[in-house]
């Protein structure tokens, strides 16, 4: 552990669960802040350890993860910089529902529960924030179900790609952020559904090289997120 820097405060202090408090409610709630670095694979904790602290992600890529009854792993979100890890936990002292794992070079802002919980007490705003943000995060994951009961591989292939393309109509060039597998895990897919939909995708002007995408009209890509109606030869309709 290690002091954050004034780059790690600035992202710690504009996380969605601290919006619509006062800056100095935010600067108190950071105050004893720490910093923790991870490599690729560690774990910042494992489903079932009791939560001690509240965390936020000011660089690189985890990824929240339960093992089924099956022992095969479930990926539940994949979060980035600017990004907090569920808060409830910390606010009760329960059991952490998932894994969180380092999928890259990893930099955590850590804040103790005890802290959260004593600065909850003595401004309850802080309570309706995080009510708020846990509530934006149901509704996110409801969604996230939503898409995997209702879309196609396809679709969810290629909202997953707009979704790391800037606004705007025209071609970009993607550079996957995690590997394949595990963007296969996050959208529901086997490996080879994933292959078979990158290479429907070039129907579309969506070209795969390695890590990168070539994207030649976004508005295209973003189109058939939503709808399959643009040719991109014979349909793609499996779920897994």
């Amino acid at each position: 552990m290690g002091a954050p820097d004034l780059e790690d405060l600035r992202i710690a202090s504009s996380v969605p669960v601290f919006d619509g408090l006062e800056p100095k409610v935010v600067n108190r709630l950071i105050a004893p802040a720490t910093v923790l670095t991870l490599k690729h694979s560690d774990c910042l904790y494992h489903q079932g350890d009791i939560a001690a602290a509240f965390y936020i992600v000011v660089e690189g890529w985890m990824k929240l993860y339960r093992i089924t009854v099956s022992g095969d792993e479930a990926i539940i979100h994949v979060l980035t910089k600017g990004e907090s890890l569920p808060e409830s936990a910390a606010l009760t002292g329960a059991r952490h529902a998932a894994t969180a794992e380092a999928i890259s070079d990893v930099r955590i802002v850590r804040i103790p529960s005890e802290h959260l919980v004593r600065c909850i007490r003595e401004m309850p705003d802080i309570a309706i924030a995080m009510i708020a943000s846990s509530s934006r995060r149901l509704q996110r994951l409801v969604r996230d179900i939503e898409h995997l009961k209702a879309q196609t591989g396809i679709q969810r292939v290629a909202e997953f790609l707009a979704s790391l393309c800037p606004t705007g109509a025209g071609p970009h060039t993607i550079t996957l952020p995690y590997d394949k597998t595990l963007i296969a895990g996050r959208l529901g897919l086997k490996p080879e559904s994933l292959s078979r939909a990158f290479a429907k995708l070039r129907g579309v002007g969506v070209q795969i090289h390695a890590s990168h995408v070539v994207v030649s009209e976004v508005s295209k890509l973003r189109c058939l997120a939503t709808s399959e109606r643009i040719d991109v030869g014979p349909a793609l309709t499996g779920k897994h």
